[in-house]
């Protein structure tokens, strides 16, 4: 069986490649990564998986139809990670993000119609909701984003699910909460706080450092993924979530603390435009249906994840000296 999983040069789908091609009960035998190599994919990040005879990979945009119709002919499953998805990129350059996020995903959608594709899972974030000033977000809740990312990734939500309907597609929508992880691009808060530290140099901390994440593993949200492609029902959406409610200056603190710094290494610089408040999303769908529970203890995680950039500097050296 063929599978094409687009944006998977990227930290998260770099990883889903890797423990898909691992997981003894995968049908998959035929896997193609289709990415377009922008600045956050890299191909160093698949290299590895490059060597299974079973793995092909193709440059290309998803906004590109005559691409997307030669990956997708024949092709039983996608699994959709491609997308533009930093929301400080997003607020200087929003033009790029509605692109490839709107536009890419639905001319990928039409091709996975045209070739009749069996399984669609496209992979989505809790920033589509808003902020949630208590409790926590369920599938079925209104979407309120508030900067030009979370718009755009709500557009291709809403682009997704009208394919399951109006065509049939079986499509289904994965919306996660914050990943950390190795390989992780190092504009992102963990990363950069992480190699700044190293460097001798002070870690940005927005407003009053009191915005709420839910952090989750990115091998949980891989295995998350995986029990959607394997049993979601058509036209469903699932939370995937990590557990682990932290402000930002507790995760900042946490941060200090593995790298063997003070509080004189934090600077408060103003808040972001449009700085959603709080994020939480509801598994209780994910978990009753699929059996999804996060493995990966937080403290744990974010410990192994700090000595990995430690011990790979060769990797994100030259992306954060690039212009």
């Amino acid at each position: 069986m063929r599978i094409v999983i687009t944006g998977a040069a990227g930290f998260i789908g770099s990883r889903f490649v890797e423990m898909l091609l691992a997981s003894p009960s995968s049908p998959y035998d035929d896997v193609v990564i289709l990415d377009a190599l922008t600045y956050s994919g890299r191909r160093e990040n698949i290299e590895d998986s490059l060597r299974d005879p079973r793995v092909s990979f193709v440059h290309g945009s998803i906004t590109d139809v005559a691409v997307t119709d030669e990956v997708l002919r024949a092709t039983q499953a996608v699994v959709h990670f491609a997308a533009e998805s930093h929301v400080d990129r997003s607020i200087t350059g929003a033009r790029t993000f509605f692109e490839t996020n709107v536009i890419g995903t639905q001319t990928l959608l039409e091709s996975a119609r045209r070739h009749g594709v069996e399984r669609f899972v496209h992979v989505s974030t809790d920033e589509v909701y808003g902020s949630i000033p208590e409790g926590s977000w369920r599938e079925d809740h209104l979407l309120e984003p508030n900067s030009p990312y979370s718009s755009s990734k709500a557009g291709s939500d809403l682009a997704a699910l009208a394919y399951h309907r109006t065509y049939g597609l079986h499509v289904n929508v994965t919306r996660c909460s914050n990943n950390y992880g190795p390989r992780q691009f190092p504009e992102k808060v963990i990363p950069l706080f992480v190699t700044n530290l190293m460097d001798g140099r002070k870690v940005p901390l927005y407003g009053d450092g009191l915005n709420v994440r839910d952090w989750l593993h990115v091998d949980d949200h891989c295995r998350g993924i995986m029990l959607v492609l394997e049993g979601g029902r058509a036209g469903e959406i699932y939370n995937i979530g990590g557990g682990t409610e932290l402000t930002n200056k507790e995760l900042t603190y946490r941060l200090l603390q593995l790298c063997d710094k003070t509080d004189a290494s934090v600077e408060p610089v103003a808040d972001r435009l449009g700085h959603d408040r709080r994020y939480s999303v509801d598994c209780a769908k994910i978990s009753n249906e699929l059996g999804y529970s996060p493995q990966v203890d937080f403290d744990e995680g974010l410990a192994a994840v700090v000595q990995w950039y430690f011990d790979h500097e060769s990797w994100w050296r030259p992306l954060k000296e690039a212009p």
